[in-house]
């Protein structure tokens, strides 16, 4: 059955009886491919203005949601003007990551790049009405980037704008068959912040790590509102091998004889030894393989847990992900498909693809993932509206 993120509860664990709620509205900066959309909409949510500086990008979006060219500009978001963003109740942004992450350059928040930042935080500035809830989402980097600083900066400039914060980390491994690590700050505009530390420190451990805890004890002087965010699912049982496409045996994108045994020969024992367990299965077993290089050579590496590792932007060979087939007494290998990508996102196969590779693996490698966003959405931004309607319905009577 083809995968299908919208049909398969093992993977979504978002609830069937979504909350309905007036006005879930939501501007979307750094847009990209709609992912955040994706998500939001699962969970009721409508985007009414989505931004991005890609026409790539754009193109993908587009051929997915028919309404686009509607509410998608497509400009540097430092020169959009803010009498163009409609009133809505949630702003979010995944603003560039390349200058906060491990894999980047590390220049940090003032960088080329994740100086958007500045960008999405001007124009929340000069709008007469604010929303009311605001989302940042980016790479684990972020909480350590110039010792901390960087993060201690964002949630800074939030709380100028009359944001109390709030932060986890969700590790997509949750829902879909990849080790994706990512932090979200929730901004809420309120009169009473909750910033109850303990509340804090009882959270699940699946919704924070030690840079997290750390970032948070040593800016206790900022406004934080802690919010009742509810545990994780566990892990989720699926594996590879339910995103994997079904490509003919004949089909070219699978290696030559030749290049399978090149990798092996850059295995170490351990991960060779792992092989051949599987090898001698009468079912097929699926891996991701890494070429990395280990004391000056280079290694080809497999993971043993049935996860992809986290996706990147199509950046060179090494930055895409391998495939590796075992069982049935044989090992074939691959590059893995822009579909591929695309299920490990969480997202349903009548996404199309665009007929350029790499412009379908960046798209696919530097978004969201679509059920963290739908989780989030349904257990933490849903009650939030709801509680703001509350409010205003307590106001008017």
């Amino acid at each position: 059955m083809p995968f299908s993120i919208t049909k398969n509860k093992a993977l979504t664990h978002v609830s069937e009886l979504t909350s309905s709620y007036a006005n879930l509205s939501c501007a979307e900066y750094f847009a990209g491919i709609g992912l955040v959309r994706l998500g939001l909409e699962q969970a009721g949510w409508n985007v009414l203005f989505s931004n991005d500086w890609s026409p790539s990008k754009f193109e993908m979006y587009s051929a997915h949601f028919k309404d686009a060219s509607a509410h998608y500009k497509v400009q540097d978001i430092f020169s959009i003007s803010s009498t163009d963003v409609p009133s809505t109740l949630l702003a979010t942004a995944s603003f560039p990551c390349i200058d906060l992450s491990l894999a980047g350059n590390l220049k940090g928040i003032d960088g080329e790049h994740s100086s958007a930042f500045w960008g999405f935080t001007q124009l929340l500035d000069n709008q007469v009405n604010k929303p009311k809830l605001v989302m940042l989402e980016n790479v684990a980097g972020w909480l350590t980037s110039n010792q901390g600083e960087d993060f201690r900066i964002t949630v800074q400039e939030l709380n100028r704008l009359g944001y109390a914060c709030d932060v986890f980390t969700i590790d997509a491994a949750h829902f879909v068959p990849q080790s994706r690590p990512r932090v979200f700050v929730i901004g809420v505009q309120i009169s009473e912040a909750n910033q109850n530390i303990f509340m804090f420190s009882q959270r699940s451990s699946s919704l924070k790590t030690s840079a997290l805890e750390k970032a948070v004890m040593g800016n206790l002087d900022l406004c934080w509102h802690f919010l009742d965010v509810p545990t994780l699912p566990d892990r989720t049982e699926c594996d590879l091998s339910f995103v994997v496409e079904d490509l003919p045996e004949k089909d070219q994108r699978w290696w030559s004889n030749n290049e399978v045994k090149r990798h092996l020969e850059m295995m170490s024992p351990v991960n060779l030894k792992y092989l051949k367990k599987l090898q001698d299965l009468s079912s097929y077993s699926y891996c991701s393989m890494y070429r990395r290089v280990r004391q000056g050579q280079q290694r080809a590496e497999v993971r043993k847990d049935g996860l992809a590792g986290c996706l990147r932007t199509a950046r060179g060979g090494s930055s895409r992900q391998m495939l590796v087939r075992v069982g049935h007494s044989s090992i074939r290998m691959r590059l893995m498909t822009p579909r591929e990508y695309a299920r490990l996102q969480g997202v349903p196969d009548s996404y199309p693809l665009p007929p350029q590779l790499n412009q379908a693996l960046t798209g696919f490698g530097d978004a969201v993932c679509v059920p963290v966003i739908a989780w989030i959405a349904e257990r933490i931004l849903n009650p939030l509206a709801k509680s703001f309607q509350e409010n205003t319905l307590t106001l008017q009577s």
